[in-house]
């Protein structure tokens, strides 16, 4: 009896997958990857990079603090800075159209789903802060 019970805290702890945020993260991941395939070879380990890893920070941490989900304080402490990488992509993607290294149909795009997921994730945040 104690064994399945681990078995479902186990479970439920790394199942992020079901988590909708974390899904439309993953493909927010691919789109700016896409988008950001086409900048300047200089910018390769600039803003190419940055971006990048910011956005790949959101998965991640939505990711691990699910996994680690030990408290909710915890898990609330890792989706404030999967936010706070939102952010930073919203930051760098405005850098890119500036540079004119991200076309405007490509920046409005990435906008969009940028302010879906921040949407979601604010949604899950207040969920959770709700639990406390």
């Amino acid at each position: 009896m104690r064994k399945r019970f681990r078995d479902a805290e186990m479970q439920r702890k790394s199942d992020y997958h079901k988590l909708l945020v974390w899904q439309k993260g993953k493909e927010f991941v691919k789109l700016i990857y896409q988008i950001t395939e086409s900048f300047p070879k200089s910018e390769t380990l600039g803003l190419q990079s940055q971006i990048r890893r910011a956005v790949v920070s959101v998965v991640l941490n939505i990711a691990e603090g699910h996994r680690r989900n030990s408290s909710q304080k915890e898990f609330l402490r890792f989706l404030g800075v999967a936010d706070a990488s939102l952010v930073e992509v919203e930051a760098c993607m405005e850098i890119a159209l500036d540079l004119g290294f991200m076309t405007i149909d490509n920046f409005e795009l990435a906008k969009k789903k940028r302010e879906e997921l921040a949407v979601m994730l604010i949604a899950l945040i207040k969920r959770v802060q709700s639990n406390l």
